[in-house]
């Protein structure tokens, strides 16, 4: 199948969005909300194109929308008026919840949006954390899901709900997606802090670097059900210790 963006065709496979071809083919769509390791969100909105099916022209989020729907090639306009001028609502309403954010105010300029300046939105003393729900995500699919998006509109906020089945384990994860920086994540002296809870952490036996907690070793282990190994490695020694291995076999050769 294919799909005509910007007016070229494109190959598709099957399973493509339309943010996923368009990224193959290095066609910019913005995005805020989105990682290539998750599902689409289609939270920030920033990713909309302008999509003409059948004749008809409709807005879609391209992060959650299929490239070739009912087997149908369909046409995308990436960057039109009515999409820019869209985005820059989206711009200035994401401005006006994280006013002193430096990743939100590149995404308002980016759009033509001036810091504290033609607003038509109340701006207040701000958040860092755009609502976007890849925290949420993400501990999720590490399988602890802590966290989760509660209430709705102007009341919707993050919640991190440490049950008695299942704590946070340090792993930092919600932290490395975050886009806007808003989760603090601070590795000082042998020690994590994150969502107010400090966990102890583990060196790495090769390079003698802290690199993971204690919980997210023993939570880990105990979903693989097997033993915990007498020594841990960071991934790049890891990836050092395996180059070193085969430099050997191919010396012995």
């Amino acid at each position: 199948m294919r799909i005509i963006i910007n007016g070229k065709d494109y190959e598709t496979e099957k399973g493509d969005t339309i943010l996923k071809v368009a990224r193959r083919n290095n066609i910019y769509i913005p995005t805020l909300c989105h990682s290539d390791a998750l599902p689409g969100l289609a939270t920030c909105r920033f990713c909309i194109v302008e999509v003409i099916d059948g004749g008809e022209s409709k807005v879609a989020a391209s992060c959650i929308s299929p490239a070739n729907p009912g087997n149908r090639e369909i046409e995308v306009i990436t960057d039109s008026d009515k999409i820019k001028r869209m985005r820059k609502v989206i711009a200035m309403l994401l401005q006006a919840r994280c006013p002193d954010n430096q990743e939100v105010e590149k995404f308002a300029k980016a759009f033509g949006v001036e810091k504290r300046k033609v607003n038509r939105f109340k701006l207040e003393k701000g958040e860092d954390c755009a609502l976007c729900g890849l925290c949420v995500k993400a501990c999720k699919a590490v399988g602890v899901g802590v966290l989760s998006l509660v209430n709705k509109g102007v009341y919707k906020k993050l919640d991190i709900s440490d049950g008695p089945t299942q704590k946070c384990i340090g792993c930092g994860a919600c932290a490395n997606v975050c886009p806007t920086n808003a989760i603090k994540i601070i590795d000082k002296d042998g020690q994590r802090e994150i969502w107010e809870n400090k966990f102890q952490m583990v060196k790495c036996d090769y390079c003698g670097q802290y690199f993971i907690t204690k919980e997210h070793i023993k939570y880990a282990y105990d979903k693989l059900e097997i033993e915990q190994p007498e020594k841990f490695y960071c991934n790049n020694c890891k990836r050092k210790i395996v180059a070193k291995s085969m430099n050997a076999i191919y010396e012995k050769v």
